[in-house]
């Protein structure tokens, strides 16, 4: 039996993205989330939040877009582009999510950065899946954690990603299934 339409998560692509990285990302939610998910394209053109001065993409105004265009019956949102994302405040950032609220987004862009040679496929995946649960996390509630192998530590570059585990700690755990539980089934 399907469960019902409001617990599902939903994954969108925002421009190309890799198959193989998309489905990996559904896995990952089910199994870190405990929640279906479905791959719905919600934003079509991205191009509102491209800054022609810094030649990135705002991560803010796409998250904005994101939320009103989840409809009602979907849990959360993560979107997923090879966009290079920023925040005003930073240069660049791996993603963005609304705290406690409905969209959170992930990159590959930075993520799949490794100086002096290509990064193995195996690399990038395993990078994008710690951030998909890290920025997922966030829109349950989750705050950085202290515990650097915890997937909800904050990381500055991508071989701080590589240091994160793919479990989240006790007490990130503990959290979630909360806030899972305070969502209903």
């Amino acid at each position: 039996m399907n469960p019902p339409a409001a617990s599902c998560i939903l994954l969108t692509p925002l421009g190309a993205f890799e198959e193989e990285l998309l489905a990996a990302a559904g896995d990952e939610v089910r199994r870190v989330f405990g929640r279906e998910t479905r791959t719905v394209g919600l934003l079509a053109d991205i191009g509102f939040a491209r800054d022609p001065v810094r030649g990135q993409v705002g991560s803010t105004p796409l998250l904005e877009r994101l939320a009103a265009a989840c409809p009602p019956e979907a849990l959360k949102v993560v979107a997923l582009t090879e966009e290079d994302l920023f925040i005003p405040v930073f240069t660049y950032v791996f993603g963005e999510a609304q705290l406690g609220g409905r969209a959170c987004i992930v990159s590959t862009h930075r993520l799949g950065v490794a100086p002096g040679f290509p990064l193995p496929q195996a690399a990038l995946r395993s990078r994008l899946l710690k951030e998909v649960v890290h920025e997922l996390g966030h829109t349950f509630g989750l705050r950085h954690c202290p515990d650097p192998t915890c997937p909800m530590h904050y990381c500055r570059s991508a071989r701080d990603v590589d240091r994160k585990g793919g479990e989240l700690c006790r007490y990130c755990r503990i959290l979630l299934n909360d806030a899972l539980a305070r969502a209903g089934p």
